[in-house]
């Protein structure tokens, strides 16, 4: 178990909820806050913000591998330096959306992609840190992420089982034992058919954490899943309406679906309960609709046991079924009425 700011991350607590917002906000403060207020009114336990310059993140080069030519992105035909400038997060912006967050009861952090933006968010008291899949294996950063001592949730999308073990020593080795793997398929979207959420219980037990999901398909079954297969945090890219557009909003969730995203997790939670067997509490009342043996005729005393006049009907307050052949042919030692349940002590 993990705790950012008083709220505690584990397998015997609801999942923790992360509304992403990214560069949903399309360059717009009062947006922004909109996104803030949506993502309280639906539940979300936290906002994520994203901090860095398109300078901090890449080069203003627009040729050779800076373009994004892949013909199946969401980006093709931007530059890196493109993307990034219109994807950004104000540096200014950060303090009146946390500000909102906070007022609305909402955990607001953010994901740092260089040390200057460490240092900023540290100005600002981040209760807590991320690192995106794509800076996994950028050690000198997470060392230094590390070293503040606040609580930290890693997307692992991309990484081996060796560079995720370099990225856990790593945060080991700086003092910090608060952190969260997320078990990430790094394509905009993903697809459940390559989520692969039955790597959450390995990575538990491989690398002895909370493990979550950082969800990047529609809707919410892989969040599901994850669920129950353990996952304890959900992170999901979050916007006002896909419609409106923006960088992330093809694969973004809108308000009544992360209302519904936090229904179902908790549901999917509270149905984990324990290993099981036998009548529980709450089923105690339904033993009556089990069959059981009856007498099905009037019988007067000495008569025998047949196929007509006893019965495996419900309710089950009579002889188990398993009983029937055993009773065929005995007598009955008494006057029994059509209705008796049947005991051992009706039988000669």
């Amino acid at each position: 178990m993990i705790e950012i700011s008083n709220i505690k991350i584990g397998l015997n607590h609801k999942p923790f909820i992360i509304a992403e917002m990214s560069g949903n906000h399309n360059q717009s403060l009062d947006r922004a806050l909109e996104i803030v207020e949506a993502a309280a009114e639906a539940g979300a336990h936290a906002l994520k913000l994203q901090t860095y310059t398109a300078d901090t993140i890449t080069l203003d080069v627009n040729e050779g591998e800076f373009l994004i030519k892949d013909q199946k992105s969401l980006w093709e035909g931007k530059s890196l330096y493109e993307l990034y400038e219109e994807a950004h997060t104000p540096w200014e912006w950060h303090k009146p959306i946390m500000k909102r967050a906070n007022e609305l009861g909402v955990l607001c952090f953010s994901t740092p992609f260089d040390d200057t933006a460490v240092d900023y968010l540290e100005d600002l008291n981040v209760p807590a840190y991320k690192i995106a899949s794509f800076e996994n294996t950028h050690l000198p950063l997470i060392k230094k992420v590390a070293s503040t001592g606040k609580p930290m949730i890693i997307s692992t999308g991309m990484a081996s089982v060796a560079e995720m073990d370099e990225t856990v020593q790593t945060i080991r080795d700086a003092g910090c034992e608060q952190f969260v793997l997320l078990k990430c398929t790094s394509t905009y979207p993903a697809t459940p058919e390559n989520s692969n959420v039955l790597t959450i219980p390995h990575m538990r037990k491989l690398f002895n954490c909370e493990v979550g999901l950082s969800d990047h398909t529609m809707g919410i079954g892989s969040s599901v899943a994850a669920v129950a297969h353990g996952a304890t945090v959900i992170e999901k890219h979050f916007t006002l309406n896909r419609a409106d557009g923006g960088v992330d909003s093809a694969f973004s969730m809108e308000p009544e679906e992360m209302k519904q995203l936090v229904v179902e997790a908790e549901r999917s939670w509270q149905s984990l309960g324990q290993i099981k067997y036998g009548t529980s509490d709450v089923e105690k009342g339904s033993l009556t609709f089990r069959r059981s043996l009856y007498i099905a005729e009037d019988m007067k005393k000495g008569e025998v046991l047949t196929e007509e006049n006893l019965r495996i009907v419900r309710p089950g307050l009579g002889l188990a079924p398993k009983y029937y052949d055993t009773l065929l042919g005995r007598k009955v030692n008494c006057d029994v009425k059509k209705g008796t349940a049947v005991d051992w002590g009706l039988i000669t």
